[in-house]
């Protein structure tokens, strides 16, 4: 018999699936919304607009240049899996900037991975169940079987390595700096989101 969490747990993921997009109209979202120099979210300020208009730029590079190994792409297309991804994002989020077109091109490996965007601030009892150290912490992917709707794996808010180099920083400094935050950017780039495929193919190993 089903526990009265894992029952809330699925009515809130499918709340959240009604008002899913797909990657596609995500995209398109924000590109409205940096001709309107807006943002998703609560908050709207300069600020956050202009890291929207930032983010469609990493976008669209890494939609045009992410590169999955062939190796990859025949191991990912063999696994037998019936999931949903359902990402949690907002436009502003640098981290969910690089990682998404990788999410996208991982799940287009395989036909039967539905890949869904939803935004943090207006699914908020979803996030609140997949929190990162206590906080809301974006993007966060929940891969979700579609045969018993119950949630196998998570990822993010960012790969594995990334990580690390967070967590070490704040050890040592206790916050990131923005001078920090400008050299993760740069890993990013350097890394090409190689170290995030190969997170999101161990999670469906």
């Amino acid at each position: 018999m089903e526990t009265l969490q894992n029952t809330d747990l699925k009515n809130i993921i499918n709340d959240s699936l009604e008002k899913a997009i797909t990657y596609q109209d995500y995209r398109i979202l924000v590109k409205d919304l940096v001709a309107k120099e807006s943002s998703t979210g609560t908050e709207q300020n300069e600020a956050l607009a202009n890291y929207t208009m930032l983010n469609d730029r990493r976008m669209k590079r890494w939609d045009k240049t992410v590169k999955v190994a062939e190796a990859v792409k025949e191991q990912v297309s063999n696994i037998e899996i019936n999931q949903t991804w359902l990402v949690l994002t907002e436009s502003w989020c640098g981290d969910a900037a690089h990682l998404m077109p990788v999410m996208n091109k991982v799940a287009e490996l395989n036909d039967n991975i539905n890949f869904k965007v939803v935004l943090r601030d207006e699914n908020e009892a979803l996030m609140n169940q997949f929190l990162t150290n206590g906080g809301q912490a974006i993007p966060k992917l929940i891969m979700i079987d579609n045969n018993t709707n119950e949630v196998v794996n998570t990822f993010g808010p960012r790969p594995t390595e990334a990580t690390k180099l967070v967590n070490d920083y704040k050890a040592e400094h206790g916050a990131l700096t923005p001078e920090f935050k400008e050299d993760l950017q740069g890993w990013y780039n350097k890394n090409k989101g190689q170290n995030a495929i190969n997170d999101l193919v161990g999670l469906m190993s």
